[in-house]
């Protein structure tokens, strides 16, 4: 009868934190401190009760703290030394409460973290691998999504364990060739030795013994180059798994030579008592199919004592199952039944299937009477057996591909959110262009409209200049005219009179006084005639000065007039209005009509002060009413606040207006 073999998986625990060698401060005040409390709880070396105490009291003052970051980290170490501890349950708890806190934190590293250990927590039996694999998939997502390879590649060697345990291999491998593509390029050697490992032990369980071989001595060359875990015993580990696959082959010699190889290794039995005795055990088993007796019983009764010691059953189990198969063929059938029976009872006890199933079919072996209830037994667990693997299979079938079909829902809708982003950036982008279009649109016309104006304000000063021109031509006549006047009239009659007055140098007769008392008459005459001139002549002299303010003065009589206000208008004498440039007058002009056209509309004032005045090569013009004044912000933009701001840009100078309800002032700097 071909027993199964169990087969050696490596899965080594990384701790959080190293092992601390310092010697450490055991009082109460010390103690204290969380990273001293996990210390003490990680160390082999404090008593496994104290552990426990230590780990406890480091749980209860992380809880006292605030959920941030580093409770979170705190917590996963307390879930780590509970695991190492093999306190499952306590391990369990804490994962959940770690969970609880990574969500309320949106922290999506320790919500992974939680997963997995959570995963790992439900690994143990068959009947929990659907949990197990749905966490496991929770944490891949996270860790897929976080860019974590290394995290990645454990979750999927765990995932690649849990599907060969349900006798998923093609499932498994794939997980593993998915492990060892995140782990490419990576340090993590031990983990590309785990993932070998699996590869090769699914080729083994379909009977690909050529395949199994060729992953095991991938997973030999990277023990044997690299400096992996001492501890886990890597290589000792690979010696047992290639002699269960000559085992398997029925190449008993060589499988003797790898399993002597592995029970050779330094430190094994101390570091790992279990893994002993099972290579005591498969040792045993191949010397038994091999007809070598030599040390047997001897390798069975070792290996038995070493696992009922640490209570590890499927091995003891299976030792018994072997003692009762050698003394069924030394014809001892008394000890053959003996250990059949027992091997039974403790399959039943510790409710494990499988050991079961070997327990079983050896009892069926050892006694006949029985035999028919035993075969009957076997077929109908194994039938339960393979119809809840099945069941197990099409769960975590089920699991991937509401997995998958959650991813592809998400990335469809993270798709359509894109594919809507890029609408709504397009239709901005071409809101945008359009308003860009129209606004340079707008400011083309406004520039061509500005143009114009400047061209039509050019032209209206240059009309009032030839106004002025044709004004002062009339003017420069005028008093060509007096002056003609005065010298062909006046000055002829003045002459003539005092040429007639000069007899009285030579004559005082009453005759001659009488004659000149008649030219009195003549001077009044003239008199007459010098203020009808003087009636028609000009009190101002009308200077290119003059000119320009008489102009400014006009404008504020027609808008005093018009609205029946009172406008003072002054000039500073040092300015020198021939001296400025002709489109900056226009400007000021322009200035005070709109000004003056705001207050007169708006203002309801009845006084207005306007002064020009030069400070060295700066105009200065305040323009003051009375009125009931305006918001200067929101009015900012008028159109005639904004003329007069845009006016004294373009003559480089600068505006400033201020209103409250007392009333208003306009400045304007304007250099010269």
């Amino acid at each position: 009868m071909k027993k199964t073999v169990f087969l050696f998986f490596v899965t080594g625990i990384i701790s959080l934190t190293g092992c601390s060698k310092k010697k450490l401060d055991l009082s109460e005040k010390a103690t204290d401190s969380i990273s001293i409390c996990l210390r003490l709880a990680y160390q082999d070396a404090t008593p496994y009760q104290d552990r426990l105490l230590y780990n406890e009291k480091a749980f209860r003052l992380i809880m006292d703290k605030k959920n941030d970051s580093v409770q979170r980290l705190n917590l996963s170490e307390v879930a780590n030394r509970y695991f190492n501890l093999n306190e499952m349950d306590k391990f369990h708890e804490i994962s959940r409460i770690l969970l609880k806190k990574s969500i309320a934190g949106k922290d999506s590293l320790r919500m992974a973290l939680a997963y997995s250990n959570i995963g790992e927590y439900y690994m143990g039996g068959i009947g929990n691998a659907d949990s197990s694999f749905a966490y496991y998939k929770k944490a891949e997502k996270l860790y897929r999504k976080l860019n974590k390879k290394i995290n990645l590649a454990t979750t999927y060697i765990n995932i690649a364990i849990l599907q060969n345990k349900i006798n998923d291999y093609i499932g498994s491998e794939h997980s593993a060739i998915k492990a060892l593509e995140e782990l490419n390029g990576t340090s993590e050697k031990y983990k590309v030795y785990e993932a070998y490992n699996i590869i090769a032990i699914t080729a083994n369980m379909q009977r690909d013994y050529k395949r199994c071989l060729e992953y095991h001595n991938k997973a030999l060359q990277v023990a044997n180059s690299n400096k992996l875990p001492k501890e886990f015993h890597p290589i000792a580990g690979t010696f047992n798994n290639i002699g269960t696959v000559f085992q398997d082959e029925k190449n008993y010699k060589k499988a003797i030579e790898y399993y002597e190889k592995a029970l050779k290794e330094t430190d094994l039995f101390i570091d790992k008592p279990t893994t002993y005795a099972i290579f005591l055990g498969n040792l045993g088993y191949s010397k038994f199919c091999a007809n070598d007796y030599s040390d047997l019983p001897a390798l069975f009764y070792k290996s038995l004592k070493i696992s009922d010691s640490l209570s590890y059953y499927p091995e003891s189990i299976l030792a018994r199952t072997r003692l009762s198969e050698y003394y069924f063929k030394v014809k001892d059938t008394a000890k053959a039944k003996k250990y059949a029976v027992e091997a039974l009872n403790l399959s039943r006890e510790s409710k494990l299937d499988k050991s079961l199933l070997f327990s079983l079919s050896q009892a069926a072996a050892v006694d006949d009477k029985k035999a028919s209830d035993y075969r009957e037994e076997y077929i109908t667990l194994s039938d339960s057996i393979h119809l809840e693997e099945r069941k197990m299979q099409n769960k975590f079938a089920r699991i991937e591909f509401e997995t998958d079909e959650i991813v592809l829902e998400k990335d469809k809708a993270i798709g359509q959110k894109w594919t809507i982003l890029w609408i709504a950036i397009s239709a901005f982008l071409s809101g945008v262009l359009f308003y860009a279009y129209r606004m340079q649109r707008s400011k083309q016309r406004e520039l061509v409209l500005l143009q114009s104006q400047q061209k039509a304000d050019e032209e209206i000063y240059q009309l009032i200049l030839d106004q002025q021109q044709k004004f002062d031509e009339g003017r420069e006549k005028e008093k060509k005219r007096i002056a003609k006047e005065l010298h062909d009239g006046i000055m002829n009659r003045l002459a003539s009179i005092r040429f007639n007055l000069f007899v009285l140098e030579n004559r005082t007769d009453p005759e001659t006084i009488k004659h000149c008392i008649g030219q009195i008459e003549q001077i009044q005459e003239v008199e007459k005639e010098v203020k009808d001139i003087a009636h028609d002549l000009s009190h101002d002299t009308f200077s290119p000065k003059k000119d320009y303010e008489e102009l400014l003065r006009s404008l504020a009589l027609e808008v005093a007039n018009a609205a029946s206000l009172k406008i003072s208008l002054w000039f500073s004498k040092s300015i020198k209005w021939e001296t400025i440039n002709a489109v900056v007058k226009m400007h000021i002009y322009r200035i005070l009509q709109e000004s003056l056209h705001n207050i007169k509309k708006h203002a309801a004032a009845k006084e207005v002060s306007i002064n020009i005045a030069q400070e060295s090569e700066l105009l200065h013009i305040e323009i003051k009413d009375d009125g009931v004044g305006f918001d200067a912000e929101a009015h900012s933009s008028g159109l005639g606040i904004g003329n007069i701001q845009s006016r004294a840009e373009e003559m480089n100078g600068s505006s400033e207006i201020t209103s409250s309800s007392a009333g208003t002032v306009v400045r304007i700097k304007i250099p010269i």
